[in-house]
């Protein structure tokens, strides 16, 4: 394994260290730490210096073993944790985040805070005893190491395919399957005629011609059957690995490796996989003297520091050490994450890494997967000859389908907890700002999302964060004058709902001054002074594109933009967004999101003989319009009477643009949708065909942003249906929301 390859190893499991670290803290900041609490923390930070040190980042070193230096002092009894000191570390933790984000990019850090904050982890006069002095060792990774090099391994394998008569006619071609095994390395290829026959014997469906390969490549066996892997069925396939006589490296070849002075040792890198004889399996009678290398979460305890050092690193460790004996191999545990990594248990953590890449190509496999059932069965179903048997299967199938589409989104969800860390982050930082007095509170921080929508809700997550303690949140003088807590309260709640993830900000705040943001839109031209809005009217003009409420910019807002962007950031995800309010209380933002980008239960409609798709965690219910239940407001709008409540009709063939004049929805089907905020909604179409599971194939991507068609899918029948977007469909339609243009019709026509 080359150096790079263990940098990105060791940056991998900074992250698992720094999520330690931030949970920790946001215990002790919470009052819900115990004495483990700390020392988890410390271990974490620990395991990030001891790995650091073994590449020369000498900034991260020097800032770590400064922050585990004062930790180490509250652990041992000898600092009293208090809020001024818990706020202290809070802010040591952010920045040892952006000193190994700036070590990972190649950026320089901020020298002048990180100066600021070394000043401030000051050790005093008394507390100096005890204290080791910490000098970082690189580990030299070119050493000697010749008999077992960790660079990739130069293989040879020996390939040899016959197609067979299915293979051509499958849509397989030879020659791509033999430039595809060059771009693997020095390849020699032939081409075996031997079996072809006489002219006369002929066959020329048959395939008669044997290839023979030979590469010498650094990919593994498993790598070249990928190649293979559509084509495996319709050819005879033989892979083998040509043996060389070189000799494996036995124990005794190992030198001793030097350690980062003052790294414990039970501390590793992160990422190297060299399995060493550990110092206590070693022969006591042997003189060699065993170096462990970092592991993190696998600390020695603090008393031992000063023996570790001593036997870790012999004075001559330039010097190859004697032949060590044997140790029993371990197998290598995949890096434990959580309070499992903190807290140095033993146990093996059950994950594995796994790159994005093969996830992504699974999934698209499992869309396929499911776009082909579809196909089979509405194939079949069309067929006269269907009997139970099949049709037996054929739900079998589709059962198993639904089933490994499950799972495979269960391996791309994630918990919403590292993005829910890093908004405390930006809590402080924006209360720091804006000299407010500001705590954050989260709730469902383990529910779990797709990891592509937790990637995209990041930016839109800090611009709420950033307004609710900006623009949300009083001054301490005005709360106390309010009767509130000087301490403003943010709470970010997240939870499963309806099929959905539902995430709300909350501030106890002021709210939103309505007579305010109506005068500004007024000012800004985008209502008219004489037009009636309701409550929820007002709020949402504050989506409106260039909507501010601040005079003045700052480093926090006031740059025109705004919720705007935040709303169609959410959108862009099959996401949308509410903002409700109470004066003197304080607002809440709500995101709905759906689970997952991949796949989708819909609904088939077919509106102006187009089939399209509604998502069903739009759906409230979907019935057939009676003529007594639809009421004309004017010539083009008409509203559903139904269970006492006045719904608008939306029809969709002409917001779409699929017919010119909006037709009346008597005899046609409404689809009844609700809003965050309780509003409902109903699009008309003309029948309900089916129901079904749909893979989303984005359209923004393909093609470009249609308003109203979230994304596209293939049916079983290979057409391609278009995916509603049924927020924006209604927003279009009736302007800022459904119902409250419905009321103002109705109040009108009353």
């Amino acid at each position: 394994m080359s150096r790079d390859e263990l940098l990105v190893t060791f940056f991998q499991e900074c992250e698992d260290q720094m999520e330690v670290v931030e949970t920790g803290l946001t215990d002790l900041d919470s009052g819900d730490a115990d004495d483990e609490t700390i020392n988890a923390i410390f271990r974490a930070v620990h395991s990030v210096k001891g790995g650091a040190g073994a590449f020369a980042l000498d900034d991260l070193v020097e800032f770590a073993h400064k922050f585990e230096t004062k930790l180490d002092l509250v652990r041992g009894g000898k600092l009293e944790l208090d809020p001024a000191l818990t706020n202290l570390f809070l802010r040591c933790s952010d920045m040892l985040a952006d000193l190994i984000s700036a070590a990972s990019s190649g950026e320089e850090a901020d020298h002048a805070a990180v100066a600021a904050l070394v000043e401030e982890l000051a050790v005093d006069e008394d507390e100096e005893e005890d204290v080791p002095d910490f000098t970082p060792t690189v580990m030299n990774l070119d050493i000697g190491l010749a008999p077992i090099d960790l660079s990739p391994k130069m293989k040879s394998f020996n390939i040899t395919f016959c197609p067979k008569a299915e293979f051509y006619p499958r849509g397989n071609e030879a020659t791509l399957l033999l430039r595809a095994l060059a771009e693997l390395g020095p390849c020699e290829t032939v081409c075996d005629a031997s079996q072809v026959p006489d002219l006369k014997d002929l066959d020329w469906e048959e395939c008669h011609l044997i290839w023979k390969v030979t590469v010498e490549t650094e990919a593994h066996q498993d790598e070249i059957a990928e190649i293979f892997e559509f084509a495996e069925a319709d050819c005879d396939l033989e892979i083998t690995e040509i043996q060389t006589d070189t000799a494996e490296a036995g124990p005794g070849d190992l030198p001793a490796l030097s350690l980062p002075a003052g790294a414990d040792s039970g501390d590793a890198p992160a990422g190297l996989d060299i399995p060493l004889p550990k110092a206590s399996d070693a022969d006591p009678d042997d003189t060699a003297v065993a170096a462990d290398l970092p592991n993190p979460g696998g600390d020695l305890p603090a008393d031992t520091d000063a023996a570790a050092k001593e036997t870790a690193v012999p004075p001559d460790a330039d010097k190859p050490a004697a032949p060590a004996p044997p140790a029993a191999a371990k197998p290598k545990a995949a890096p434990a994450t959580g309070r499992e990594a903190g807290g140095g248990k033993s146990a093996e953590s059950a994950t594995i890494r796994v790159g994005l890449d093969r996830v992504e190509r699974l999934v698209n496999l499992v869309g396929e997967l499911v776009v082909n059932q579809a196909m089979l069965s509405q194939s079949v179903s069309l067929s006269s000859m269907m009997n139970s048997d099949v049709s037996d299967g054929l739900d079998e199938f589709r059962r198993l389908t639904r089933d490994i589409q499950e799972s495979v989104m269960a391996i791309r969800a994630q918990p919403v907890k590292p993005l829910f860390q890093r908004m405390s982050r930006i809590v402080r930082e924006a209360a720091q700002a804006t000299g407010k007095d500001v705590k954050l509170v989260t709730e469902g921080s383990e529910t779990e999302i797709d990891k592509t929508v937790l990637e995209r809700l990041a930016d839109p997550l800090t611009h709420m964060i950033r307004n609710a303690v900006d623009h949300g949140l009083e001054t301490q003088e005005k709360r106390e004058a309010a009767g509130k807590p000087p301490e403003g309260v943010v709470r970010l709640i997240a939870a499963h709902r309806s099929g959905r993830v539902v995430i709300e900000i909350q501030d106890d705040g002021a709210g939103i001054n309505r007579p305010r943001v109506r005068k500004i839109a007024e000012e800004k031209g985008l209502i008219s002074p004489d037009e009636v809005l309701s409550e929820s009217d007002v709020d949402n003009l504050l989506f409106l594109p260039g909507f501010s409420t601040v005079k003045e910019v700052s480093n926090l807002s006031g740059r025109g933009v705004g919720m705007d962007v935040v709303r169609k950031s959410i959108q862009s995800i099959g996401g949308r967004i509410t903002l409700t309010s109470v004066p003197g209380q304080g607002t809440t933002l709500t995101i709905s999101l759906p689970l997952t980008l991949a796949v989708v239960d819909g609904i088939v409609v077919e509106v102006a003989d187009e089939t399209l798709i509604v998502p069903i965690t739009s759906v409230v219910e979907t019935l057939k319009v009676q003529p007594d239940e639809a009421h004309a407001i004017d010539e083009t709008s008409w509203t559903l009477q139904s269970r006492g409540e006045i719904i608008p009709l939306i029809d969709v063939g002409y917001e779409l643009g699929m017919h010119d004049d909006r037709k009346p929805p008597h005899d046609r089907v409404a689809i009844v949708a609700g809003n965050e905020d309780g509003a409902q909604s109903a699009i008309v179409v003309d029948r309900v065909e089916d129901q079904r599971q749909v893979v989303i194939k984005s359209l923004e991507t393909n093609y470009g942003d249609v308003p109203g068609i979230a994304a596209a899918t293939i049916l079983g029948d290979g057409r391609i249906a278009l995916i509603l977007d049924v927020e924006r469909i209604v927003e279009g339609a009736t302007g800022p929301t459904a119902s409250g243009r419905a009321r103002t019709k109705l109040e009108a026509a009353e």
